[in-house]
This record gives C-alpha cells, sequence and structure tokens, in this order.
C-alpha cells in the first residue's frame, strides 16, 4: 500500500450496518495492544476512534509489520468490517460495536515520542501544551471546541445572509488613530519612516461602506489591540462585524437575536428565549455594580443611605459626610455556610477593588450577629433589614465608600458569594441588552472627557443641548449585549451628520486640525449624503468560549497567545535580520 492511498470511510464512521464491507482507513494510532497472537489498534481521526484487529490468520505479512508500529504513527489499513463480540462492545463509540480485521497495513509516517498527550491535558502545563500546540490541537476537547467555532461562524453568515447583508473585507494595513488601546504598527518600506497600524475594529470602513450605499454590511474579522492580557482577551482576536443603513435598536436587537437563536439550535440543539431584556446602564449599575450583570444569580445590591443618615458608626457617617454611598447584599439561607473565615477572604476581594473593608451581619432566628450592630438603634436595623428583605439565616455584606469602589466591590462579591455558595443557575442562558449608557466619561488623569465607547457613537436627541451646558448627562444611542455576566457584543447608533461628529471631537478635546489628520477621510464622507447607520461587533472568541464551557478564550483559538502577547510554537514576536531593519530605515535602539 502507497501514500496514494484512498480511505473509503473515515474513523469515526463505521457501525453494525457496514458488517461485512471492504474499507480503507488512514488515521494515527491512538494505542496499540498486543494481545499475544492478536494485535488491537485505536485508530484515531477529527471525527472519531475505529478499533482495527491485525491476525497472522488473516494476513501474516501485515501483522508482522504491525509489529513496528507505535502511538502516533500515521498508519493505513485495508480490511473487513467485524461485529465485535457481545462481550466487547464499547458502548461510549459510535463504532463501538464493529472493529476492522486487517488485509493490508501501511505506515505513512513514522512518529518520535510526543513530549505531551493530548488526551490527558490537565497533566501538561499550559506552556508546554502551547509549545507543541500541534500535538495539543489533537485532543478531543480542542477537536470539539474548533468545530463549534465553525459552526457558530456558518450558523451566523446563513443568518446574516438571509437578512440581506453582504460580507465586504476591509483593509488590514491602515492608519494609526490611537483613540482606545494602543495600536500594533506596521513600518512601509516604499514609505520611509511612515508607519500602517493594524485595525483596532474595522469602524471607519463600515461606516464609509454604508455612505456607500452598501446597505448592509458584515465581516468576520481579525482585529488587533496592544494591550494587557487576560483569560478574555487576545492580542488579535475575531469579531462579527455588522453594520447596516436606516436601522435602529429595534431592528438590530431583533436581528441579533435570531442570530443568537439559529446559533444556539444548529451548535447545541438549544431553545433561547426572545426576545432579551433591556437594562439600561445607570439600573445595571445600581442594581447589580457593572454594566454586565450575570443574570443567573438572584441577589441585587440595595441602596441603605438613607436609612442609616444618622448612625452611630464612624465609618459610614463618614462615607456619607463626603457624597460616598453605603450599599448593601443580602445573601439569602448563607448564616450557618458563612464561616468567619469565609467572610474575611470576602473581605479581602472587596479590598482589591479598592473598598477599605466590608462589614456584615448575620441573621440569626432570634438574635443579630455582627460586631458593628451595637452601633445601631434597633429601629434603624429593623428598617435595613426590611429593605434588604432579610430573613433568619440570611447574611448581609456592606461596602461604604465612593460610588466607583461601591459598584465595583460588589459587582466582585456577587460574583464571588454566588460561585463559593454555587448561587449561579448553570442551567439557564442569561442574555440582556444594556443600553443608554453615558456618551463621555471624565478622565481626572487628562482633564478632559474621553467616550465611553468611540468617538462616533450618537447621542440621544433629547440629548443634544447638552454638549456645552452638560456633557456628563448626554446618554448615548449605545447598547451591549451581555451573557451569562459577559459582554459578548456591543455597538450603537452612529454619527451620520458632519456637524454632530465635529462638537463630539470638540468635546474630547480634539480639535479642527487633530480631526481633520485622523479622520479626515471619513469627515470627508459624510459630508456626501451619509445615510443614518448602526452597527454591532460580537466577540467571536468570547462566543466560543461561553458556547463551549471553556475557561479561556485560550481553549477556542487555534493558535493563541500568552498572557505576554508571545507565541510559544513558533516563538513570536521575534528579532529580525538587520537587512530587513535597513530596508524599512529603521534602527534597533537597546538603549
Amino acid at each position: 500500500m502507497s501514500s496514494e492511498l484512498q480511505r473509503t470511510h473515515h474513523c469515526g464512521e463505521l457501525t453494525d450496518k457496514d458488517i461485512d464491507k471492504q474499507v480503507t482507513l488512514c488515521g494515527w494510532i491512538h494505542t496499540r495492544r498486543d494481545h499475544g497472537g492478536l494485535i488491537f489498534v485505536d485508530l484515531w481521526d477529527k471525527y472519531g476512534m475505529t478499533q482495527v484487529v491485525l491476525n497472522p490468520q488473516i494476513d501474516q505479512l501485515a501483522h508482522e509489520h504491525a509489529q513496528s508500529i507505535r502511538g502516533n504513527y500515521v498508519i493505513g489499513v485495508v480490511g473487513k468490517v467485524r461485529a465485535r463480540p457481545d462481550d466487547m462492545v464499547n458502548s461510549k463509540l459510535k463504532t463501538g460495536k464493529i472493529e476492522v480485521y486487517v488485509d493490508e497495513l501501511s505506515i505513512l509516517n513514522k512518529s518520535e515520542t510526543p513530549p505531551i498527550s493530548p488526551w490527558e491535558p490537565q497533566d501538561t502545563s499550559e506552556a508546554l501544551r502551547l509549545k507543541y500546540r500541534f500535538l495539543d490541537l489533537r485532543g478531543p476537547e480542542l477537536q470539539r471546541n474548533l468545530k463549534i467555532r465553525y459552526d457558530i461562524t456558518r450558523t451566523a453568515r446563513n443568518e446574516l445572509h438571509r437578512h440581506g447583508f453582504m460580507e465586504v473585507e476591509t483593509p488590514m494595513l491602515t492608519k494609526s488613530t490611537p483613540e482606545g488601546a494602543r495600536d500594533y504598527l506596521v513600518p512601509s518600506r516604499l514609505n520611509p519612516q511612515k508607519f500602517y497600524a493594524l485595525p483596532q475594529s474595522p469602524q471607519l470602513f463600515k461606516q464609509i461602506l454604508m455612505v456607500s450605499g452598501m446597505d448592509k454590511y458584515f465581516q468576520i474579522v481579525k482585529c488587533f489591540r496592544d494591550e494587557d492580557l487576560r483569560q478574555d482577551r487576545q492580542p488579535e482576536f475575531t469579531q462579527i462585524d455588522i453594520e447596516m443603513s436606516f436601522g435602529n435598536e429595534k431592528i438590530l436587537f431583533q436581528m441579533i437575536e435570531e442570530m443568537m437563536a439559529a446559533i444556539y439550535k444548529e451548535v447545541l440543539n438549544e431553545e433561547i428565549k426572545t426576545p432579551f431584556p433591556i437594562l439600561k446602564y445607570q439600573d445595571a449599575i445600581d442594581r447589580f455594580g457593572t454594566d454586565k450583570p450575570d443574570m443567573r444569580i438572584d441577589m441585587e445590591i440595595v441602596d441603605l443611605a438613607e436609612i442609616v443618615r444618622g448612625t452611630k458608626f464612624k465609618v459610614f457617617a463618614q462615607v456619607l459626610e463626603s457624597g460616598g454611598q453605603i450599599r448593601a447584599l443580602n445573601i439569602k439561607n448563607s448564616a450557618d455556610s458563612l464561616s468567619r473565615k469565609a467572610l474575611d477572604d470576602l473581605t479581602e476581594i472587596a479590598k482589591t477593588y479598592g473598598a477599605k473593608g466590608m462589614a456584615w451581619i448575620k441573621v440569626q432566628e432570634n438574635e443579630l450577629q455582627s460586631p458593628i450592630i451595637k452601633f445601631f438603634e434597633q429601629e434603624m436595623l429593623d428598617k435595613m433589614l426590611e429593605k434588604l428583605g432579610s430573613k433568619p439565616g440570611d447574611t448581609v455584606v456592606f461596602i461604604a465608600d465612593t460610588p466607583k469602589i461601591v459598584a465595583d466591590a460588589l459587582a466582585h462579591l456577587r460574583l464571588a458569594i454566588a460561585k463559593l455558595l454555587k448561587l449561579v443557575d448553570e442551567s439557564k442562558n442569561a442574555f440582556i441588552w444594556v443600553t443608554e449608557f453615558p456618551l463621555v466619561e471624565y478622565d481626572e488623569a487628562e482633564k478632559r472627557h474621553t467616550a465611553m465607547h468611540h468617538p462616533f457613537t450618537a447621542p440621544r436627541e433629547e440629548d443634544m443641548d447638552k454638549f456645552e451646558s452638560d456633557p456628563g448627562a448626554i446618554k448615548a444611542r449605545a447598547y451591549d449585549l451581555v451573557l451569562n455576566g459577559n459582554e459578548i457584543g456591543g455597538g450603537s447608533i452612529r454619527i451620520h451628520q458632519k456637524e454632530v461628529q465635529e462638537k463630539m471631537f470638540k468635546l474630547l478635546g480634539i480639535g479642527k486640525e487633530e480631526a481633520e489628520a485622523k479622520f479626515g477621510f471619513l469627515l470627508d464622507a459624510l459630508q456626501y449624503g451619509a445615510p443614518p447607520h448602526c452597527g454591532i461587533a460580537m466577540g467571536l472568541d468570547r462566543v466560543a468560549m461561553l458556547l463551549t464551557g471553556a475557561d479561556s478564550i485560550r481553549d477556542v483559538i487555534a493558535f493563541p497567545k500568552t498572557q505576554k502577547a508571545t507565541c510559544l510554537m513558533t516563538q513570536a514576536p521575534s528579532e529580525v535580520d538587520k537587512k530587513q531593519l535597513r530596508e524599512l530605515k529603521l534602527k534597533a535602539d537597546l538603549s
């Protein structure tokens, strides 16, 4: 048998309906077992596994040939499908009722002993797995994850096509417009001392496509941001990028909800409930401390400032006097399960988000337990517990500080408590739209306003007169899609009138010359009949992570980077030849 061998079936295909068929299989040896006269091989490819049997009574030459084969060798076999003995059936495999008795065996390639086993990834460090990613990818979990990722993109494409969208590619080499994360820069050989930037998103191009009359655009596109990394961030990531003319929030929300419903049905065979609930940004902050709340957790933040005003507890009194907040979470049925050590651990979590500490009260049948209750009148305690809905067996945790610290600390405490006490309803998929974000926020360090989303987000019509008088009160026509506490998409109604865009640039401290230098081509386009338009970018990596149940987006990307933005397999980034630097008119400065 030669490498010209043509397989008739893959290794996850044969069943008892194929008994007595002559077949050709190709794949990798997963395991080899020598049982005296018979040699059993589990033959693997991406579709599954089939047991093949080498019996000297059927083919002496093939059996002799099999003496030299080992794990991870690539082989081809020709043989007849037979039923396994009843006591040898493997119910875990689709092919578990059959085996292939081999007439011919060909070794297509040998293998060294691999440094890692993709079948036991838990026994291998992630660094070693990433170094030998070509072996790691053979494992069933990553094979499954990448198949799900493909199914997501395939379904998204089909749904967007059904809605009349057309895929249009936009440039990878573009202009640096640093208004968010740092750009990745690419030197130009033909234009010395000038640089392209890799796109942080196709934002400007997709808006220009709307001016061009493309009406409905989408692209499954790579984006690049030079920022600090974490489990759900990579320096290069993939967006399902969408833009439409003459749309609004209602039209876009319905389209995205239909797309997500189709993805869940196709990939997981699950029905999801639409339409998704809508929550205003400020309500999200007030109730959950974050603009990406996990709605599977039945626990909300309660404001106690007015009830505790006048308290003798100095910590609370001083915070209220300085304009701060007193807010709390009521943790149902937790008084017995939350030990003093657990409360101390939660206090440390609160401190990592800026809080100076965390107060607590345990509500028992006939008493309250806490170091702080001696500072409160009984009437004040009764009112607090009534507003919190506290009952015997509950625990209350308090944070007193500035609004931002209170929100951050309680948002993360809510998640930590839910994880510790297993309060997350894993059977739910909790989608929610968050809307009406502030258009801008004030940067104390820079002493200027910055865009909360990006500079091309439209304000609400009713807030147009606040650009000079009260910019902090302007609400944006922006929206995020949140799933189980993860932001999986974000977008907005765009500014489509040049004079409004200029107002926005002025508010952000971007002068006319700077705006022209950075965004001149967009401002030019807006002068020539730009239609009202809106869009959204869905984070494909995060969606895939959530649908696969992976712990990190690195487990749904074929060749990811580490948290230091390096590729351990290719050793990128790397030094380059001095000749290349000279061609680019660049000099390495090692000082």
